[in-house]
């Protein structure tokens, strides 16, 4: 197999499908504390909830493909997304429960990237699926 004559360092944004990009902006805003901006790209307005040096694009699953690039297939809810937090996993259960987010499962101890983390699950206003992770090592948390 040839390697390619470069390397890929980060992931810098995901696009993800929505049903109702005010409804799932309000959420993460909210939810995981993400701030909300727009962008007026090519006359339309893209919303967009930027932490850290990352940002999720809301794509409205509503509308054309031939306007959005975007990938084969539309499916709001597909996505399985983790976050990294500092915060204690108690802590992050108990924010959830004060929103009402229903907690799918955890906290339970999972493998990440770069080791050994503690995670909260629970589902986006689409069902997708949302883990919320801890590093056990608290120099990994960012």
């Amino acid at each position: 197999m040839t390697k390619p004559p470069f390397i890929v360092s980060a992931i810098d944004h995901v696009v993800l499908n929505v049903n109702d990009v005010e409804a799932s902006a309000g959420w993460y805003a909210s939810v995981l504390g993400m701030t909300r901006t727009e962008s007026h790209a090519s006359g339309d307005i893209r919303v967009s909830l930027h932490f850290g040096a990352q940002k999720i694009n809301l794509r409205p699953a509503s509308e054309s493909t031939e306007r959005w690039f975007t990938g084969d297939t539309v499916a709001p809810g597909s996505a399985d997304l983790c976050f990294i937090t500092g915060a204690e996993p108690e802590s992050v259960v108990a924010h959830l429960e004060r929103l009402g987010v229903a907690i799918e499962r955890g906290p339970v101890e999972r493998d990440g990237a770069r080791g050994a983390m503690t995670s909260v699950y629970c589902r986006d206003p689409d069902g997708n699926l949302i883990e919320i992770a801890r590093y056990l090592s608290s120099s990994e948390n960012a």
